[in-house]
């Protein structure tokens, strides 16, 4: 029963890191983090290598399985691909019809992860007190990169799988930030609402790609520099609500695939004067509703795991 448990919690923090990873601007790898599986995560990415080939060459299925660690990643990518595919549509409707919960939903789950994690720092040095606001600093500048067009071929939406998925396992920036950056967050989308197998294969082998090889450097940071690495992550979570800011004002529009205008240049503004400035209402209680709801959300999935964890 006890196993049962796990492997069902753990199939719900996958979802927790797909529904993440749908929303530009929001990681998944702020779930994993907070939900005390991330360097189990990484570890169990890191150990495809030449032992693991070896392994499977020699049809040692058994020890193979053993070796990846293929039961966690299993239970946890089936949790991400359920969740990807079951909420996106879901997602996107929020995204455009109710923005200000979403947003400050987001927010508060980030904060309270960002401030759950520094209680993992047992020592603190001058120089693990630095990387927290250096962390922040390089999250807010990449939150203000400007998106770019791009071509929709192969090579390109191989690539742009390879960089969006350094930052699933990245706290803080998603990997659908950086595919709104790259231009390829809608053509992604559209092809997993059209189950477009083709450019979701191409997609696929990218993510893998890039997450093979990028895990190995944070396991590598983590392994020689816990401390300084959980502070400067920390510090890149709280930089990036720059980007999910729940109030924003539209500078100007860009045409979709779909022929729908989109917010291309926003600037975050106080709710105060959000009407005065947009005309719309700021819905500034329902918005701190959304906020203590992802808060308490993430308190809730943490002392749960906590309480397993005991067991």
């Amino acid at each position: 029963m006890n196993k049962f448990r796990e492997k069902a919690l753990l199939f719900l923090k996958g979802m927790g890191m797909g529904s993440a990873d749908i929303v530009p601007g929001v990681s998944g790898g702020s779930i994993a983090l907070v939900t005390k599986i991330y360097e189990e995560l990484l570890a169990s990415i890191n150990s495809f290598d030449l032992t693991a080939i070896k392994l499977l060459a020699k049809f040692e299925v058994v020890a193979f399985w053993k070796h990846v660690n293929a039961g966690f990643l299993l239970t946890l990518f089936s949790g991400i691909l359920t969740s990807i595919f079951a909420f996106s549509k879901v997602i996107t409707f929020l995204i455009d019809k109710y923005p200000i919960p979403l947003w400050s939903f987001f927010c508060g789950l980030i904060l309270i992860s960002a401030i759950i994690i520094l209680r993992d720092i047992k020592r603190w040095t001058i120089v693990a007190i630095l990387m927290f606001p250096i962390g922040a600093l390089i999250a807010y500048f990449i939150t203000e990169l400007p998106m770019i067009s791009s071509p929709n071929n192969i090579w390109f939406t191989f690539a742009a799988g390879a960089i969006a998925i350094c930052a699933m396992i990245l706290p803080g920036i998603s990997g659908s930030f950086l595919l709104l950056i790259l231009g390829k967050y809608e053509f992604i989308l559209n092809a997993v609402n059209e189950k477009n197998v083709l450019v979701l294969m191409v997609f696929a082998l990218g993510c893998i790609t890039g997450l093979l090889l990028f895990s190995r450097v944070i396991s590598w940071f983590l392994k020689n520099y816990h401390a300084l690495t959980l502070s400067f992550l920390s510090g890149f979570m709280i930089g990036s609500i720059n980007k999910i800011w729940p109030w924003k004002k539209i500078l100007s529009y860009r045409v979709s695939s779909s022929g729908a205008q989109k917010p291309f240049l926003t600037e975050n503004i106080l709710p105060h004067v959000y009407l005065a400035e947009t005309g719309q209402e700021p819905v500034f209680l329902i918005a701190i509703l959304a906020f203590l709801i992802g808060v308490v959300l993430v308190v809730g999935l943490e002392r749960l795991a906590y309480n397993f964890r005991k067991e």
